[in-house]
């Protein structure tokens, strides 16, 4: 996670620059718990099933993963960063998202998140040996909260590139020539999860593992409702933050959207761009940069159909700033950019995606017609 000490003398503004017209109004969620059960540190890894770890790894490595382990059964991706892993894939007869684990603050904190949930800390078969804690959340979503033994030490870092800005020449008889080659990841970001139960899985992932909410999404006309998407960072006090490191949206799924990996620069991720794109990947959306966390992105497919970003220079908060409110709308995921894609949206009729609204519409959960409208003319917005 980065992490940016805050200084003290700077003027507190909490929503300057967070493209929120204004915070919570009276009664509104608080956007963090009382009294969480644990504090976690940051997002570990996430956790996947696939049929074919060989193309698994040939587009990790396409992507910009290093390898950090593989056996005949499981393939652990990293990047540059010291620390843990990003991602584990296991051999499985079908691709799915498992869940994401995240990193406990100190070993201890795993002894008081099983007392108070009645789980069972056990050993984990991690690169250099761990611990965790698995749980479920309200949407029934594997989570588990881990501890490793070990670290994995830092890698070479894709350099950033010397800019000229304006009269500020840094660069002089050089020129710009970025290699054209993958996108090298240093570490991950954040994960994306859809829920149809949004208040309580928003409230059970601050409850119990202490994360608190960045900026708040609501649908016009429905804000008395509550929101319907939020922005959740971890909570170290006053050492600064991802803005995200979770973001939950109500919707007619359950689990997994998508997730990103910070690389070094715009040009790292240009470059990697037209390296995946020469490979034949499929790019969803991008690049551009967002409103939320203001990070510059660029959102492909694997060859699963899953959705992974490269992202560079986003927001970091520490836990001084109180949630932004704002709209939710298509045209708000960007100051600027391409218009966003029907693919990111997940917005492509289907006979799999109507058969998940109709389920979702009559099942016990917070989709009923009315957000079901105001969610259509959200992302139509």
């Amino acid at each position: 996670m980065s992490r940016t000490p805050v200084d003290k003398a700077a003027p507190h503004t909490p929503h300057q620059d967070l493209h929120s017209e204004q915070g919570a109004l009276r009664g509104e969620h608080p956007g963090r718990s009382r009294n969480p059960v644990i504090k976690v540190a940051d997002l570990a890894w996430l956790e996947f099933e696939k049929p074919g770890l060989d193309r698994a790894e040939v587009f990790a490595r396409d992507f910009g993963f290093a390898i950090a382990a593989r056996t005949e059964g499981e393939l652990w991706l990293r990047g540059t960063f010291a620390g843990s892993p990003c991602m584990v894939i296991r051999k499985g007869r079908t691709s799915r998202f498992i869940g994401p684990a995240f990193r406990a603050a100190e070993r201890g904190d795993l002894d008081r998140l099983a007392r108070a949930t009645g789980s069972t800390v056990r050993d984990i078969g991690v690169p250099g040996g761990g611990q965790s804690v698995a749980l479920l959340d309200p949407s029934g979503l594997s989570v588990r909260v881990v501890h490793c033994a070990e670290q994995l030490p830092a890698l070479p870092e894709q350099e950033p590139l010397l800019l000229n800005f304006g009269t500020g020449h840094r660069r002089t008889n050089v020129t710009q020539r970025p290699p054209r080659e993958p996108s090298r990841i240093q570490r991950l970001g954040h994960v994306v999860l859809e829920t149809s139960v949004f208040a309580p899985t928003l409230d059970w992932y601050l409850d119990t593992l202490g994360l608190i909410v960045s900026d708040f999404l609501f649908l016009d006309g429905q804000r008395d409702r509550g929101p319907t998407m939020a922005f959740i960072r971890c909570d170290q006090g006053r050492v600064a933050v991802d803005h995200h490191t979770l973001a939950l949206h109500l919707g007619p799924g359950t689990g997994y959207v998508h997730s990103a990996y910070q690389v070094t620069d715009l040009d790292a991720i240009g470059a990697g761009g037209e390296y995946l794109a020469e490979r034949g990947y499929r790019r969803s959306w991008g690049i551009g940069r967002h409103i939320q966390g203001s990070q510059l992105f660029d959102y492909w497919r694997d060859p699963d159909h899953f959705m992974l970003e490269h992202f560079a220079d986003g927001d970091l908060f520490s836990c001084d700033l109180e949630p932004g409110w704002a709209p939710m709308s298509a045209s708000g995921l960007a100051q600027w950019g391409p218009p966003v894609t029907r693919d990111f949206l997940g917005t492509s009729p289907s006979p799999a995606k109507l058969r998940e609204v109709m389920t979702a519409l009559r099942g016990d959960n917070e989709l009923d017609p009315a957000r079901l409208l105001g969610l259509m003319k959200a992302m139509s917005s």
